[in-house]
């Protein structure tokens, strides 16, 4: 990933990070349910369970171990039965005492998350985004508590289903915390308000750029089906993952969010394709995106985002105002207010150290507020950039176009919904021709 301007400004073991560690290499006594404040002396047991055992959801469940001691990782799935095992077993190096999931806790599958739910008071979803809406809603139904990892959803659908997901977590007092950690940064929240005291005046422009080469390339295993396939490599396949506005750039469009005081656009114009990045590993995604978001009150949003080698990298938040300008990322303040910040955070550890307080102290938190209109705002840039159409944010909200299969009809021997054509390249959406809403 680009670097930050921000570089000093966090610390600490990502969850990227740890993807690195698990591609190198006792169950518990049946609780009851946990509910919000059940375990407010800080000594019980709390449940942990992992949907997805990629390099995202092992940072996760390592942090959540990290921010109460109290936390044992029960359960854990994921497509494949090998990962699972491996990322148990670099969880159990750091934290022995506190990774108790046997083999019996151990599933593979696309329903694996039914069990993991069943298992645990707490989980942690960081898998195919396609699916998160649906993991998320099952996991408040059965009354647990939920982190789950961005993007919300990849399609408008997906979307209705993750606000269902968020406004029940209110209704039962459960909490529901989000993967967009920039919330969670005091630093970037400490810049963030001084734009809203005024610092840089008027808000005018916001320039947004997550611009860097492609993640997680890995060549094709022999022996894998089609579908395990596009599974081991999802974020190069637009049905899982719903591609890189969703995926990536929402951090940089819930940060212009957060800045406009959480209104959400009017509409938006977005230009895409897929320009160099044309082989079979690379899927059916485009290799950049560029979108332009309009407000009410007329300021817009240039956002960018890429997924290119060989060229100039930067993820940055670039606020404009009337008497100066704002680096979110790198905590800094330049015009007539010249100011910079220079403590330190982790906020992937804070956005959980958070989570299990609120579940101790029995005062839930729920981040749906923001989670929903921040990735609606990268969806409808997403399929304006495969459309060639502007979308505004009624039509957005009106449809109900979904990625085929819907999350509760894949299975594990499937075929997936896009082959490859001749040459072993992936169709992509052609803009001016495609229709999605």
């Amino acid at each position: 990933m680009a670097q930050s301007n921000a570089s000093g400004a966090t610390h600490g073991t990502t969850r990227r990070d740890f993807l690195k560690a698990s591609t190198t290499v006792a169950s518990v006594a049946t609780l009851g349910a946990l509910n919000v404040g059940a375990y407010a002396g800080g000594s019980d047991v709390i449940r942990l369970g992992m949907i997805g055992c990629g390099g995202r959801n092992t940072g996760a469940a390592d942090q959540a171990m990290t921010a109460d001691k109290g936390v044992r990782l029960v359960a854990m799935c994921d497509i494949f039965m090998d990962r699972v095992k491996a990322v148990r077993e670099v969880l159990k190096g750091g934290k022995p005492d506190q990774v108790v999931a046997d083999d019996d806790h151990c599933f593979a599958g696309f329903d694996g998350y039914k069990r993991v739910i069943e298992a645990s008071d707490v989980v942690v979803i960081a898998n195919a985004a396609k699916f998160h809406p649906l993991h998320a809603l099952s996991a408040i139904q059965a009354g647990k508590h939920v982190f789950v990892e961005k993007p919300h959803g990849i399609d408008p659908l997906g979307m209705k289903t993750m606000k269902q997901a968020a406004d029940l977590a209110k209704q039962k007092d459960l909490c529901l915390v989000s993967g967009l950690h920039s919330r969670y940064h005091t630093g970037y929240a400490e810049t963030v308000q001084r734009i809203h005291d005024g610092q840089i005046g008027e808000v005018v422009s916001i320039e947004e750029n997550f611009l860097r080469g492609p993640y997680g390339v890995i060549d094709r295993k022999p022996g894998l089906s089609e579908v395990q396939w596009q599974c081991s490599t999802q974020y190069h396949f637009r049905w899982l993952s719903g591609d890189d506005v969703i995926q990536s750039l929402v951090h940089n469009l819930d940060r212009a969010s957060w800045v406009m005081h959480n209104q959400v656009p009017a509409k938006c114009h977005g230009l895409g394709g897929r320009s160099s990045m044309t082989e079979p590993i690379y899927g059916d995604v485009f290799d950049h995106h560029s979108v332009v978001y309009e407000f009410d009150n007329g300021v817009r949003i240039y956002a960018f985002c890429r997924t290119t080698t060989g060229c100039y990298d930067e993820y940055s938040s670039i606020v404009l105002g009337s008497k100066g300008k704002a680096d979110i990322m790198g905590c800094r303040i330049s015009g007539e207010t010249n100011w910079r910040w220079t403590g330190r955070c982790d906020p992937y550890q804070r956005e959980h150290d958070v989570l299990f307080k609120a579940i101790r102290d029995g005062k839930p938190v729920n981040n749906g507020d923001y989670m929903v209109p921040s990735t609606t705002m990268g969806l409808m840039g997403q399929i304006s950039c495969y459309t060639g159409q502007e979308v505004t944010w009624e039509q957005i909200n009106n449809s109900e176009y979904c990625y085929l299969p819907k999350p509760q009809d894949c299975y594990d021997e499937m075929i997936p919904p896009v082959m490859s054509g001749p040459n072993g390249s992936y169709p992509v959406p052609l803009p001016g021709r495609t229709k999605m809403i």
